[in-house]
């Protein structure tokens, strides 16, 4: 079935809405507001709706057992968020919290490998004192003219405009590739992935497959909904492009990794995403606390689910010694690259 990001989005929220018009009902049962009550609320939520116990292999009902005698209804609510959240931080997922009126347990997925970057090397000996900043990019020319370096830090800054993308590839219409960094780039606005992806592609190509979380069994989804991009008249850059990657790439930045799989003139270089493929919903305990975990999958041009991160097509990790040398390797690599074409 054919799709776009935005028929997928208002699938979501559709089903978000569904989960609360049903979590409305229960709290008209008078759910009774007690540390067990909620725990065992919470606990059931994920073992419903939670879209990657399968494919993490995590088994719900061991977390249970562990988690379970751990709750009195004598504890305080200090000590009950511990629980909670150390039991949602099991699902090792950086769309996962638990929100109260004092803390906000999260999951720390730039921690599963290493910062593949350092700013003050790229400030200094990439970009340079002449650098552009062209709305959320940060750019220049690099390998003595011939490469373009765009270093992208945030999908969440503000949605990328026509005259930015235009900018750009006017700027570098003539090197012979373009380095797109997006190393700890932690997601932001979905938009901004099609809108990124536009600077290279103008037809209409499968991205990648969605579906949702649909029923209590652990494979039980909705059907796949294909997300496709976007046909235009817009020129687009036709040379080599190299992304950068690290595990702090994460969210939208692992949606636009998975994008590029469509693309034979696009690579990937550095460390696997932190992945992030999932689209949250949240919910409200009884107590009146609130949490979210994602609910969807995605399925790229390849048949894989990359939720636990997109790797790339070259890993390539930050030299230990870059400090001391100034010099950024993962870089190097993708300009070696874009020469040898």
């Amino acid at each position: 079935m054919k799709s776009n990001i935005y028929i997928v989005v208002v699938i979501v929220f559709a089903t978000m809405l569904t989960f609360s018009s049903c979590e409305k009902l229960a709290f008209e049962k008078e759910i009774e507001n007690t540390p067990v009550q909620n725990f065992n609320y919470l606990w059931n939520e994920v073992n419903e709706k939670y879209a990657f116990l399968e494919y993490k292999e995590i088994d719900w009902d061991s977390i249970y057992e562990v988690y379970r005698p751990q709750i009195s209804n004598e504890m305080s609510s200090d000590s009950l968020f511990n629980v909670l959240g150390s039991m949602l931080n099991e699902l090792r997922d950086g769309h996962v919290n638990l929100f109260s009126p004092f803390n906000l347990s999260r999951f720390d997925i730039t921690l599963l490998g290493p910062v593949n970057i350092n700013t003050r090397i790229i400030k200094e000996n990439y970009l340079k004192d002449n650098y552009y900043t062209t709305g959320s990019f940060v750019h220049n020319f690099i390998d003595n003219g011939n490469v373009g370096y765009i270093r992208y830090s945030s999908f969440s800054n503000s949605i990328i405009s026509n005259y930015e993308l235009d900018f750009l590839l006017e700027r570098y219409k003539n090197t012979q590739g373009l380095i797109i960094d997006i190393r700890q780039n932690g997601g932001g606005y979905v938009d901004n992935v099609f809108k990124l992806l536009s600077l290279f592609c103008n037809d209409e190509r499968l991205l990648y497959d969605t579906q949702i979380k649909a029923g209590l069994a652990e494979d039980d989804f909705t059907n796949l909904e294909s997300v496709y991009s976007n046909a235009t008249e817009r020129d687009v850059y036709k040379n080599k492009i190299i992304i950068l990657t690290d595990r702090g790439s994460y969210s939208a930045s692992s949606f636009f990794s998975v994008c590029t799989y469509a693309f034979d003139d696009v690579v990937l270089v550095g460390d696997t995403t932190g992945g992030g493929l999932g689209l949250p919903n949240g919910g409200q305990l009884p107590n009146g606390w609130t949490y979210r975990f994602s609910i969807t999958r995605t399925i790229a041009v390849d048949g894989n689910n990359y939720e636990d991160g997109v790797p790339p097509n070259h890993t390539v990790i930050l030299s230990a010694d870059a400090n001391e040398t100034g010099v950024d390797n993962v870089i190097e690599y993708a300009v070696n690259l874009i020469d040898m074409e």
